[in-house]
This record gives structure tokens, sequence and C-alpha cells, in this order.
């Protein structure tokens, strides 16, 4: 059993067994979890907690696994630089890891490949491969702490994928990631971002609500992309399923519980389709109403050139109308484009396969 994809309530359950006696293992099961995630370690047997019961260290070591997946290359520009990481089954997970002013960001994948089909995503042209495991997700994160050395603050599930699509994994990780007694990284500095998948929203939202103490600040970014349902569904299939209309509605259902949150909206410029001022009018007007901050994204060009990035002036312009409107937005620096580690640019079309058709979670 992979350790990596066992929160800790898990954890001390599969101690307990090993115990063979209901009720025990939370001492070591927890002594385990804080020394793997804070440390990078897992061996029972050097610890002092287990020095009364060498026996229940060395079933522990048998009875669960903690290996790493192999660095299998990254690819830098400048401080940005993405990583990949080999998987078991030979397919690889890529991870990007990106300095922000005061702490660094790891943008992890939860998929290899994706099924959701944006018109302007490289993810896209792979198509869908298979979801990661929790335990595939969680040790991104890892490498990156205990092998790269980086010290990362805050979690942006932007990656290869869908989340909302995997979300059962999604949510094992981030209950992982967020443990205080492991690798901490609190609610409030993760983010995960989903095309509008409005079944999943509502079912996180869920969580929300029910599990504040845990969940209550998680972020939530939607890659909108357009300002009405004719250009979405040009540029992004999955509208097609969800509507706008839809989406905002389930967005309105989403608890802020401190004045401090709001929703991110994705928004990528696409020189044509969707950067007009005529269309920033639109968004400010489609927004009204939801407390959020619209990331501006100028586009990241992918390997087939379809489609073109607007000038700074452009982009310029659609952002003082958003503001003007009274819309909270701002202008997202590009970083990593040089190494295809900026968005939308992650993947890699040799492993891909046939999209198959959207499914609800």
């Amino acid at each position: 059993m992979d350790i990596l994809g066992l929160p800790r309530d898990v954890l001390r359950r599969e101690f307990a067994a090993l115990h063979n006696r209901p009720g025990k293992g939370a001492y070591h099961a927890d002594a385990v979890f804080q020394t793997l995630y804070r440390k990078g370690i897992f061996d029972p047997e050097t610890m002092e907690e287990f020095t009364d019961n060498p026996a229940l260290a060395q079933t522990a070591k048998q009875h669960l696994r903690f290996n790493l997946p192999t660095l299998a290359g990254k690819k830098i520009d400048g401080d940005t630089y993405k990583f990949l990481l080999k998987l078991d089954d030979g397919l690889e997970s890529e991870s990007v890891v990106i300095p922000m002013r005061k702490y660094k960001t790891l943008c992890v994948s939860s998929q290899v490949g994706c099924k959701m089909g944006c018109r302007f995503c490289e993810t896209a042209r792979m198509g869908f491969v298979r979801h990661l495991t929790a335990s595939e997700i969680v040790a991104q994160v890892m490498v990156a702490r205990h092998v790269l050395g980086e010290p990362v603050e805050n979690i942006v599930f932007m990656g290869m994928g869908e989340p909302l699509d995997n979300f059962d994994h999604v949510v094992n990780a981030i209950r992982i990631l967020s443990d205080g007694s492991g690798l901490a990284i609190p609610s409030r500095s993760i983010t995960v971002s989903t095309v509008g998948h409005v079944p999943a929203i509502l079912k996180l939202a869920e969580l929300r609500r029910n599990e504040p103490h845990e969940w209550g600040r998680l972020r939530l970014a939607v890659s909108l992309n357009a300002p009405d349902d004719e250009i979405r569904e040009a540029i992004m299939p999955v509208n097609g399923q969800w509507s706008m209309a839809e989406l905002k509605d389930a967005l309105q259902q989403w608890p802020l519980t401190h004045p401090d949150d709001f929703i991110f909206t994705e928004y990528v410029l696409l020189h044509g389709i969707n950067d007009g001022p005529e269309h920033a009018h639109m968004l400010a007007d489609y927004l009204r109403g939801l407390n959020a901050c619209v990331n501006l994204i100028p586009y990241n060009p992918g390997l087939d050139g379809t489609y073109a990035r607007p000038n700074s002036d452009q982009v310029k312009t659609f952002f003082h109308i958003l503001q003007d409107a009274g819309q909270r937005c701002r202008i997202r620096g590009t970083k990593g484009d040089n190494a295809m580690a900026a968005c939308g640019q992650l993947g890699n079309r040799t492993l891909g396969r046939k999209r198959p058709a959207l499914e609800t979670v």
C-alpha cells in the first residue's frame, strides 16, 4: 500500500489493523506521518517511537510502501522550471515551480492528459490518458520539497488535467497536503482550477459548508475564457454540457466565509477571438453579482500556432475596461513559456489517447 495516498486518519486505521487492536495505532501513525512529510523519510525501524515495538516497525515497512517517482527531466525558463516524474507505468506527470515575490508556488497535475478538449490548450491535444492517484499528486510536492529542495508554500491544481474530473483522488491529496502534522500547506494556499465542472463545483462547495475548519478557505479558480456561450462553446466544448448560466448559478452557491475570499476567474486572451473591448464589457456584465477576481492571461502559444497572443496595448485596454466597470482584475505575468511550462502548455502528445466523452462526477 502506497503510504503517500493515505490521509492521516486512514493511516491511523492501518496502524490499528497492524496492531490488531481496534482503537490503537494513532501514536505510531502520527509519528510516521510527521516524519514522512517533514523530513521525506519513511523508516519506522530508526524512529524512537518504535523502540519498544520493533516488530510493529518491521511489519509497517512490509505493509506500507514509500517510493518517490524518478525525476525524468527538467525544462528551465529563468527562475521558473517544469519537472517531469516517471510513474510506475512509464507515463509522466508534469509539475511547475514558479517563484513569486515572497514564496514559491508549485503547479501540480491531476491527470495525464485531459478529456475537456479546450481548443487553445496543449494538454487537450493529448486527450485523456488516465487519472493520477492521490499518491502521485502528493509525490509531486514531496519531490519539489525533499528532492529539489524547493520550499513551496502555495499549491495550484493548474497542471495537466481537470482536477474536478478526478474528484476523489484530488480531495484525498488536499487532505494530505493541508494536514498540519505533515506538509502543512493550509487550504487558503491551495487553489483548485476547473473548466467549470458544475456538479463537482457543487460537491466541493458542500465540503466547504460541512467541514469549514478543513475546507473553508480552499480557493476556487474557474477557466471562463469567454464572455458568452457562443464564443465559449467554440473554444471550450465543456460549455455544451454546462452553460455559462448554469456555471454562474453554481458559483453563486460557492461559500465565501472570509472577507478576503473571492473566486478566481481565469481568462485567456486570444487575439481576435475574445479580446475586444466589447468582450470586456460583456464579461463585466456576466460577472456582476459574483465576488470574483479576473486573472487576465495573454495566450501562451502551443506547438501548432493556431491562436495568437494580443499585444500589450490590447491587454491593457481589456484590463482598464474591467476596472472601470468595478470588476476586480489583474494581468498575470507570463512565466515559463519558453520551457512549455506556462498556462496551457503542459503535455506530451506522444503519450496521448483518444479523448472520451465528458463524464459527470
